[in-house]
């Protein structure tokens, strides 16, 4: 049934994004639109047969064996040697950040990294985000306990492939919102931003306290500490890289940790698979029902996959790609559109089932392992991912394990800790202190870093209180999404939505979520059929009864209202709408540009720099230098005055660390390929070390 269900829901959402994506020439049935059709479809094809296969396959299972023990390899949770590679791991992090940092000298470099680099480092950027610390512990003690049902929430994505792709990405790109909040006052007006402004913050400030309460836990468990001491150490270490870096420091860092985590996990579900005795055995020994995509539909309230897909696949999915402000600087830090899609289809097609099966691996392995007599029977769900992989690895192996539990977490809080800073920059301090100075917003950028890192731990013992760590992220996600999630889709793909509609959906499906919490049983017309549970009768208490189902309940909600408003209330004006809603790209290209572009229009050639002492002159509202270039230059580029370049150093393994965007102003009287650049521009693109070296020049628009 739950197979069903999620693909005709998901697919109702897939088709409207096709129809958008159509409307707005991106998809067609000839040359690029055909190739872009092909592509969004493929991930649509790829989750339909793998998880049908899995649904519905004819599977048998092993007899199971008595528990017969192994006192050569039992867990030690840890040696020496495996702390020591620990603490060794911290202290490269801090390294490796505080390098990458230093050339942030702006804002714009400190929070976007200068919008200059290539899609495989974003896309690894993006994935080290997407796990965080919470996932192993969290989908381990899951895929113990229900199997291939912790794979839902890395398995649903392709639902707003269409949607996030082709309109609401050339928005963000265009448009250079610096943040979410922005987009809402652009849109609307200031009034509706700052209630945007407190509800994102209210959701980034509880993803670090998520993840710090994880890391606490997991701590613990290993070394004995105090979770507070625990989550004060690795807090600090996070804090003090992205202070000093921002997102280049983030962005090189998560490179490194991206790379570590899919290994790693890899790594121990390649060694649970050999010491089972190959992979026909692993499969033998894990239960038919371990081996469902969807174990249950509403049965059993702790894990009811229609509450899932409505919590995970719909409201937080949405947020993550659509609100989520370290997301957003991701997509920014791209140094073109195209780019941008090329990350996210990888990492939706590609990253996130290797992800899905990296995060899971310990939980899977530990029940085939019980199944096969190796592990105990009364080995506990929370344990499996430690005590499987410390069985399965030696020390210093276990070391580098520990290792990849500290990047997932700092991969995950570095990237919150910057997006709260933007939004504490951009959205509190800026229109407050509208005359301030690079240098003034840059050091409220970092005193903010610092604040968001205390203030996510004294949140820590809020989510102590829930039983799971799967339960306190999918209660809080649930409770605090939907408003938001709605009010953005609306925003972005329907021009008749207004400023009040956007008002009461934010403040009314808040108010009626927040209801929720004190009588949950509002939220049973919407369940599904999922049962209540006894979960006591504090507020905190409400949160946890219908945990999952409340994310149906606000977007419901919220959607009612947000339609209700809308047709009693006026349009709002086209100024209000040109380069911000789906049907106004084109608008928001000449914005960004200063001129009129089409998108596809790439071309790439290789140019001699001649650098010139002059003062900065920058175009459209992107800030852009503009350059000189050679007839012979534009030619190669079929370049024209106003048209957008991507300027590089010609060493493509830096992922652009050395570029930048700039618009061409002149075209030369010179027979050499020739870009002219004024000495500021010319630092961006060209190290000390390479004054006469030839520079990549990319037309992007």
């Amino acid at each position: 049934m739950m197979f069903s269900y999620q693909f005709i829901i998901g697919g109702i959402v897939f088709a409207i994004g096709l129809i958008f994506a159509y409307r707005q020439g991106y998809l067609s049935i000839k040359e690029n639109g055909f190739r872009n059709l092909l592509f969004v479809m493929i991930p649509l094809f790829f989750y339909f047969v793998l998880q049908g296969y899995l649904q519905f396959g004819d599977f048998s299972t092993g007899p199971s064996v008595l528990f017969y023990g192994d006192p050569d390899r039992s867990p030690t949770l840890g040696a020496p040697i495996d702390y020591g590679i620990m603490v060794f791991y911290f202290l490269l992090i801090l390294i490796i950040g505080t390098y990458f940092g230093r050339r942030q000298k702006t804002v714009k470099d400190f929070f976007f990294g200068g919008q200059r680099f290539s899609w495989w480092l974003i896309t690894f950027s993006l994935i080290a985000t997407t796990v965080g610390s919470y996932s192993f512990v969290k989908y381990s003690r899951v895929a113990y306990t229900y199997g291939f049902g912790s794979s839902q929430t890395y398995l649903n994505d392709w639902i707003w492939l269409p949607l996030l792709l082709f309109g609401w990405l050339p928005i963000l790109y265009f448009s250079r919102i610096t943040s979410i909040p922005e987009y809402f006052e652009r849109r609307f007006d200031r009034s509706i931003r700052r209630w945007v402004t407190a509800f994102i913050l209210i959701y980034l400030i509880g993803y670090v306290g998520v993840n710090l309460f994880t890391m606490g836990k997991v701590l613990n468990i290993l070394l004995g500490w105090p979770i507070f001491t625990a989550a004060i150490l690795v807090a600090s270490i996070s804090a003090i890289y992205v202070t000093a870096g921002g997102q280049t420091s983030v962005i090189m860092t998560d490179l490194f940790q991206g790379l570590m985590l899919l290994g790693t996990g890899i790594m121990i579900l390649f060694l649970g698979i050999n010491y089972l005795g190959g992979l026909e055995d692993f499969w033998q020994h894990l239960p038919r029902a371990h081996k469902l995509p969807f174990p249950n539909f509403n049965e059993d309230p702790s894990f009811p996959s229609v509450g899932i897909f409505w919590q995970d696949g719909i409201a937080n999915t949405a947020m993550f790609y659509f609100l989520n402000q370290g997301v957003i600087m991701r997509f920014l830090s791209t140094k073109s559109l195209q780019d941008g899609r090329k990350a996210i289809f990888t990492v939706i097609l590609v990253l996130m089932p290797i992800a899905a099966c990296v995060v899971a691996s310990g939980g899977w392995v530990a029940k085939a392992m019980v199944h096969a007599g190796i592990l105990p029977g009364d080995l506990q769900a929370d344990e499996a991912f430690f005590i499987a992989s410390d069985f399965l690895s030696r020390p210093g192996v276990f070391g580098l394990i520990l290792a990849t539990m500290t990047a997932a977490l700092m991969s995950t809080v570095d990237t919150l800790i910057t997006a709260v800073a933007a939004i504490v920059v951009n959205d509190v301090y800026r229109p407050m202190n509208p005359k301030a100075n690079e240098k003034q917003l840059l050091k409220m950028a970092r005193i903010s870093s610092v604040s968001v890192t205390i203030l996510g731990i004294l949140l820590v013992p809020v989510f102590m209180s829930f039983k799971t760590i799967y339960a306190a992220h999918g209660a809080f996600t649930a409770a605090v999404t939907p408003p938001l999630v709605i009010a953005l889709l609306f925003s972005v793909f329907w021009k008749r939505f207004t400023r009040k509609a956007a008002l009461f959906t934010l403040v009314g499906g808040m108010g009626a979520i927040i209801f929720s919490l004190f009588v949950p049983e509002v939220i049973i017309p919407f369940a599904h059929g999922v049962p209540m549970v006894d979960v006591g009768d504090g507020i905190f208490d409400g949160m946890k009864q219908f945990k999952f189902m409340r994310a149906f309940y606000g977007i419901s909600i919220s959607a009612v209202i947000g339609i209700g408003v809308t047709i009693f209330t006026k349009p709002e004006p086209e100024n209000r709408q040109k380069g911000l809603v789906w049907s106004t790209i084109k608008d928001a290209i000449i914005q960004y540009k200063g001129s009129p572009g089409k998108e596809n229009a790439s071309k790439k050639s290789m140019a001699i720099p001649q650098i010139i002492d002059r003062n900065p002159v920058t175009a459209g509202t992107g800030s852009l230098p503009m350059v000189g270039i050679s007839n012979a230059l534009a030619m190669d580029l079929e370049g024209v005055e106003g048209d957008l370049l991507y300027i590089s150093d010609k060493r493509k393994w830096l992922g652009g660390l050395y570029s930048t965007h700039a618009v061409v102003g002149e075209i030369l009287k010179h027979s050499d390929n020739l870009i002219q650049l004024d000495r500021e521009t010319s630092k961006l693109v060209i190290t000390k070390n390479r004054i006469n070296e030839i520079l990549i020049v990319e037309k992007l628009y």
